[in-house]
């Protein structure tokens, strides 16, 4: 493996108010924080929102917005995506940032830790596979969920059962050691041999 840290962006998809998103992100931020292989950018949607009329021109206002998120997402050798589970799918917001890019998500791998309900947001991943496979990326087969976590987190994002806290961090490293045997395969690959769609 490269001895280089590969980049992540870590995809906060959840805009809506009282959101808990933030709190997902914390409990990953805990576990990246634990490697040495991955430097990480959050990008929490709610602080960058994005234009909802698409346009292969975006006018001034559209195009400060974009480039705000776009040169980082480019950055990226793979992704995170942190998203609730909305109506059985994802939400709007994410789907809004997908829709204005291409390019950037192409020969790179996408992992998801979602949270809800009693399907812990899994059909919101679900939903999402076929998706970036249409951009050409690669998704990663394990996955976190929080089934139902309102209460059972901190505002750290720290569990307050203990062997539950457990199981996820296991699950957080299978998930972010398959996703970094990929970034790192990639990221070499692209740069061997350019990534043409």
């Amino acid at each position: 493996m490269s001895e280089t840290p590969y980049r992540l962006a870590v995809v906060v998809a959840s805009t809506r108010e009282g959101r808990f998103g933030p709190t997902v992100a914390e409990w990953l931020a805990d576990q990246t924080a634990r490697r040495d292989d991955i430097d990480v950018d959050v990008i929490d949607l709610a602080e960058h929102p994005l234009p909802v009329s698409l346009s292969r021109d975006p006018g001034p206002e559209d195009a400060a917005a974009l480039a705000a998120v776009t040169p980082r997402l480019a950055a990226a050798d793979a992704f995170v995506v942190i998203t609730p589970e909305y109506n059985h799918s994802y939400p709007a917001s994410l789907k809004n940032l997908i829709d204005w890019h291409y390019t950037q998500w192409q020969a790179k791998p996408v992992a998801f830790v979602s949270y809800g309900g009693l399907s812990g947001g899994l059909r919101a991943v679900e939903h999402l596979r076929p998706v970036f496979a249409e951009l050409h990326a690669v998704t990663i087969r394990e996955t976190v969920s929080f089934h139902s976590p309102w209460g059972k987190l901190d505002a750290s994002g720290r569990h307050l059962d203990e062997e539950a806290g457990e199981l996820a961090a296991g699950a957080a490293k299978v998930m972010l050691d398959q996703l970094s045997w990929w970034a790192v395969s990639l990221r070499e690959a692209r740069a061997v041999r350019p990534y043409g769609a």
